[in-house]
Parts: C-alpha cells; sequence; structure tokens
C-alpha cells in the first residue's frame, strides 16, 4: 500500500518514510491532505506528531480529532540540522530557515546575528538560498544530497538528542497482539471542578502509565479543551476505557508497537 508523506523533496518526512518503505512512498503538499486521503482508503500516511524540542504538531493533532483514521504505528526519528550556503558564512546577508527548524536551532541562529526569512519547508529554504546568493539556510541531511549543498557545519540543533515522533495512520485499526501503547483523545465536552483528576484518577488506580498527556482547543470557544493521552498498554487497558466512556466523550485512535528506522545509506 502507497505511504503518504509530507513533501516536498528533503523534509524529514521524505527521508523517514523513504527509509521505511523505499519508493512506496508518495509526497502531499500539507498534514491535512494526507488525513483526507487516508480517510478515503487506499493509503497510508506517515506524519509528525510531536517533536522532543518544540512539542506537539498541531495540524496533526487537530486532524487525529477530526477524521476517522487510527494510528498503527509510531517511530521515533533523531532530526538533525545542517547549515548550508554557496559563499563564506561570514558574507551571508539573511538565513532562510523553517520555523521548526529555527525554533530547534535557536542558539545558532542567535549567534549568526543575520536577518532571518522564514520558509514553508528545509526544501524552499534550499531552493531560496541557491536563488539568492550570499544566504545560508539550515537543512536536513537529505536536502543537502538533493540539491548538491556544501554544509558549513553540521549537527546544528540545541539538543544533540533532539526527536521526532512520528506516527502511521490508516482508515482502519492495526492488530492489537503485541501493541505496547495505546492512544485516545477524551473531550470532556463540559467542564467541572476535579474532572481532570477524575479522569486520570481512571489510570492511577489501574496502575496504567500514561506517557503523554497534552490539552488542544476544541474549536468550541475559549477555555474548552480536549485532552490527547497515550497509555502503556496492560491487561486492564480496556476496562479502564469502558469506565472512562461512561464519564465522557472518548475518540479511540488505536494500540500500536514501535517501529525501527533503517540505517542511512
Amino acid at each position: 500500500m502507497t505511504v503518504l508523506a509530507l513533501g516536498p523533496e528533503g523534509t524529514f518526512s521524505h527521508e523517514l518514510a523513504f527509509r521505511l518503505f523505499g519508493e512506496d512512498v508518495e509526497l502531499v503538499p500539507t498534514i491535512h491532505r494526507i488525513f483526507v486521503q487516508v480517510e478515503k482508503g487506499g493509503f497510508q500516511g506517515l506524519i509528525p506528531l510531536e517533536n522532543s524540542e518544540a512539542g506537539g504538531v498541531g495540524p496533526t493533532l487537530d486532524g487525529l480529532l477530526r477524521y476517522r483514521v487510527f494510528i498503527r504505528g509510531e517511530v521515533y526519528m533523531p532530526v538533525h540540522h545542517y547549515l548550508v550556503s554557496q559563499d563564506p558564512i561570514e558574507e551571508a546577508e539573511r538565513l532562510f530557515v523553517h520555523p521548526q527548524t529555527h525554533e530547534q536551532c535557536s542558539e545558532l541562529v542567535d549567534s549568526l546575528e543575520i536577518p532571518v526569512i522564514h520558509t514553508s519547508s528545509n526544501a524552499e529554504s534550499a531552493r531560496d538560498l541557491m536563488k539568492c546568493p550570499g544566504s545560508a539556510a539550515i537543512v536536513s541531511l537529505l536536502t543537502t544530497r538533493i540539491h548538491s549543498l556544501p554544509v558549513i557545519k553540521e549537527l546544528v540543533e540545541n539538543n544533540p538528542s533532539n526527536v521526532t515522533r512520528f506516527v502511521l495512520i490508516s482508515s482502519t485499526p492495526g492488530p492489537e497482539n503485541g501493541a505496547r501503547k495505546c492512544s485516545i483523545i477524551v473531550d470532556p465536552k463540559k467542564d467541572r471542578a476535579g474532572l481532570l483528576y477524575d479522569l486520570l484518577g481512571i489510570f492511577a488506580r489501574r496502575g496504567i502509565n500514561l506517557t503523554r498527556i497534552e490539552s488542544r482547543p476544541s474549536k468550541r470557544g475559549m477555555g474548552s479543551y480536549v485532552f490527547f493521552l497515550d497509555l502503556l498498554r496492560t491487561g486492564d487497558c480496556r476496562d479502564a476505557l469502558a469506565e472512562l466512556t461512561g464519564m465522557t466523550s472518548v475518540k479511540y485512535l488505536g494500540c500500536y508497537s514501535q517501529m525501527e528506522v533503517p540505517e542511512w545509506r
């Protein structure tokens, strides 16, 4: 089955999808469009969910809430950035960088002390660099290879342990045998004192480890939120979800295992 990933060429999504699925990958311009195509069936989608530096990816969280899709696997990709330029870096008059890349490489960006121009992707950063003499950019390793860009400095991210978590989504849930983690969305609908305490207590009483909880606007107005929860799967997991459903609205996103990233060649 063809896997959809966020394009254009040279994004971290493209690199990871290629390493996992080879040539059976189709690049799509937006995360929203990936969700639309996956919900229709016939495709799977590989999308970034969260970064260890920048946090949750808004369009992915919104898509998981809006579309009828399921998570079939997760994969953790080490994210490394490269400073490139076709001229000596001392002559650079501008720096092209994607906003999330900027955030993850803010220490280097600040030290360069040159105007920053935000782009829509690492690939666009590379294209703008090639069109504008006297420029620099921060891009992925794949982008440097695609465009044969001179690398001024390697591994310029703030944190050498920088990682992005991706998930593989489908219109149908995957097999639960051997799955280590489950994901759900909890929508309280109405706010009340002690609500979150009661919800989390359901898992605490059963000794179920919540590995992530993140709030996101419900789109119903200011102060109304939904909660994204990841939990390690145990024998009492279904009982916990049943009790939770009795208290509030729950969207089940699936149980799944971690996928391994093949070595870069």
